[in-house]
């Protein structure tokens, strides 16, 4: 018999995440790129975190990627031999505990470098930062006019080891990494190669965006660091949201209880205000006749947004939320739900991390 679920619930299923890593390690390595695992989907929840950071299969990537700085001190303390990558860009109040917890930060600000320069000497360690460079997504970046004069007055920062050169696409604006995009970007680190005499060993300019991409021999081979998180915890590429890669997509599942069933109208009573703080479909008024069966269920918007949820019954449609209630449609019911019944969702990825942070909302591991 199911156990039965007292309040909204996150199951994560550890050994499908694990097998993820290991696909995408053996396609990366088959393809002679080194990659960076996001885990920042998973917040700073320490025994999700444990199963992931303790398996060996980590050891396959090349660091451990987060943006916020707790996150990192919880990795070091889950698992010290990590290297790990920052990967926005830093505050400079909080230079002392990037240098401290990130072995490597992406950075586009000389006045945050030079902090970062001067915070490692105090720590007498080194620091590793990778320059991102806009590319028009229009996030952080330095401009490409600007790319010379940048690195020439950081080379030289003490304790500080300059290693890559990066770009972010697809994730505000959603630029495609097409390989006109990428090549600029290795030819840049071509530039800033020949000019100053140095290596650059990461050219990071793909994420999990890319990863369909390259799988279609359309990467640049120069591009040699992805930065992942979509496709290793919902096997998943954010380009055409489709699975790639026969990579688990059920590795998070949603559970929530129906907490009231009646038959409703299905246009409001009373005059309508601004005072609402959740949100209706928008076809919530369209229908000034009929009733059909509401379901709400357990959860609302500050537990996750509804948008980012997939019911399992397809005959199921969202009506509309609160903060703490979320309304399903179910027309007439034709599947005889009741008050206690327990509903299943398929989640998109802001879903998860939405979930993941939410403190009213319980995380099952399943290993």
């Amino acid at each position: 018999m199911e156990e039965e679920l007292k309040m909204a619930r996150l199951k994560v299923h550890v050994d499908r995440l694990i097998e993820n890593i290991e696909t995408i390690t053996a396609f990366m390595r088959k393809h002679e790129k080194e990659w960076s695992l996001v885990v920042k989907v998973l917040g700073t929840d320490k025994a999700v975190l444990a199963k992931i950071l303790q398996h060996p299969a980590v050891l396959g990537t090349h660091s451990i990627a987060v943006s916020q700085w707790k996150s990192l001190r919880l990795i070091k303390e889950l698992n010290p031999t990590l290297r790990t990558m920052y990967i926005k860009p830093p505050s400079i109040k909080n230079v002392a505990e990037i240098v401290k917890y990130a072995d490597i930060s992406l950075n586009s600000t000389i006045a945050t470098i030079k902090a970062l320069s001067g915070e490692a000497v105090k720590q007498d360690k080194m620091h590793q930062i990778i320059v991102m460079v806009e590319m028009g997504e229009l996030r952080e970046g330095i401009k490409r006019e600007g790319l010379i004069e940048f690195y020439n007055k950081i080379f030289k920062l003490p304790k500080l080891q300059v290693i890559g050169i990066g770009t972010n696409l697809g994730c505000m604006y959603g630029i495609q990494p097409t390989y006109d995009k990428l090549i600029q970007l290795v030819l840049f680190e071509q530039i800033i190669e020949a000019k100053f005499k140095r290596s650059i060993e990461l050219v990071s300019g793909a994420t999990s965006i890319t990863m369909p991409i390259m799988e279609r021999g359309k990467v640049p081979k120069g591009i040699n660091h992805f930065r992942i998180g979509e496709a290793a915890f919902l096997g998943t590429s954010p380009l055409q949201n489709k699975p790639i890669l026969g990579l688990n997509t059920g590795a998070f599942t949603f559970e929530a209880s129906i907490v009231e069933l009646y038959k409703k109208a299905n246009q409001p009573d009373g005059i309508i205000s601004d005072a609402a703080i959740g949100n209706t479909a928008e076809d919530t008024l369209d229908d000034n006749e009929n009733t059909s069966y509401r379901a709400i269920m357990d959860f609302g918007v500050l537990d996750v947004d509804a948008e980012h949820l997939i019911p399992e019954d397809p005959e199921m449609y969202f009506f509309g939320n609160s903060s703490d209630l979320t309304v399903y449609d179910l027309g007439d019911n034709p599947r005889g739900y009741k008050t206690g019944d327990t509903i299943k969702f398929r989640l998109k990825y802001m879903a998860v991390a939405k979930l993941m942070y939410s403190r009213f909302v319980e995380k099952e591991i399943i290993n």
